[in-house]
């Protein structure tokens, strides 16, 4: 076992017995890899926030039957994966009786875009032109704090091995659109997650 598997040991023991504070930790531990899940997912706002609920209130539900505790944040990403599917299932049997006119706009303030600078805005631009699959992976491989990749494999249904090279192809593929765009990239440009290229 890892130290993180070991950490996640200790943490649900102490989850399992009422303590208040390792709740806490754990939902600090991975509340944001649940949202890189969910909007990788393509889930809006609303529906992350109850997938994410959701998840959360299955382990309270069976935190003393998780077989293998050290590896809480696979149960957490399989979970919210679930989630996330059931949620796009329901999604999809809405009837949608509104005009293009009552749908609210998702875009950012026109005082975020203007904050936003250049450099960014053009790697956004280039991610979005990346395949939805390189998208959702450096989604998921975006969240703070940073999941390992056993998780990540476990979020996005994958095998482990395969989540370094296929970051790397992702990557590639990222710096190609950017290099190709209007405004090319110099090396010091900075990737999705604050590395740089």
């Amino acid at each position: 076992m890892d130290q993180q598997q070991l950490d996640n040991l200790a943490l649900v023991e102490k989850v399992r017995s009422a303590d208040p504070a390792a709740w806490g930790m754990l939902t600090d531990r991975y509340t944001n890899l649940l949202w890189y899940i969910a909007r990788g997912m393509r889930l809006n706002r609303e529906d992350a926030a109850d997938a994410i609920q959701t998840t959360w209130l299955h382990l309270v539900e069976r935190i003393d039957t998780v077989r293998q505790p050290e590896s809480i944040g696979s149960w957490l990403a399989t979970t919210m994966r679930r989630e996330c599917l059931a949620a796009l299932r329901r999604r999809s049997r809405l009837v949608v009786t509104e005009t293009w006119e009552d749908l609210p706009d998702d875009a950012d303030p026109l005082d975020d875009a203007l904050l936003r600078t250049e450099e960014d805005s053009a790697l956004w631009r280039a991610f979005r032109g990346l395949k939805p699959r390189c998208q959702t992976l450096l989604r998921v491989l975006m969240a703070d704090p940073p999941p390992s990749y056993a998780e990540a494999a476990s979020a996005l249904d994958i095998p482990v091995g395969s989540i370094g090279p296929t970051r790397a192809r992702c990557l590639a593929a990222l710096r190609g659109i950017m290099a190709a765009g209007p405004y090319p990239f110099e090396s010091t440009a900075t990737e999705p997650g604050g590395g740089r290229t």
